[in-house]
């Protein structure tokens, strides 16, 4: 079932955005091929590092200091049923039975997958 959830304030993230005369690039996460654009963010999220679209980022995360942002926007998630995996603006992105299944609205769009303990660290139910 889809709850709604925020990230605790504590937890701000480190991001640079790839503002370069460049193609992106390919990386390897999550069990698959992600693609990053000019002008995504590369971002440090707990023990995790990704990029992330740069439209996604602008209207999620506000910078709080040099470098630092935490995010603004509330996310619903869902723990996963089953194993599977959850298309991302960047590429697949495979998850296992109780990993959760978030999202940056209700409509289930914009989505993403992450551990149940890397979740549990970041985010906290609203009531």
């Amino acid at each position: 079932m889809l709850k709604k959830y925020r990230k605790k304030a504590e937890k701000f993230i480190v991001a640079v955005q790839l503002d370069l005369d460049t193609e992106g690039f390919e990386y390897e996460k999550w069990g698959s091929k992600q693609k990053c654009k000019k002008g995504d963010w590369l971002v440090k999220n707990g023990t995790e590092i990704y990029t992330i679209d740069q439209e996604v980022f602008k209207k999620s995360y506000k910078e709080v200091s040099d470098g630092k942002f935490v995010k603004i926007i509330p996310v619903w998630a869902e723990e996963a049923l089953n194993v599977g995996y959850i298309l991302t603006k960047e590429g697949k992105s495979y998850y296992q039975v109780g990993d959760y299944l978030v999202f940056n609205d209700e409509q289930k769009n914009d989505g993403y997958c992450i551990s149940r303990y890397e979740f549990n660290s970041l985010y906290e139910l609203i009531e």
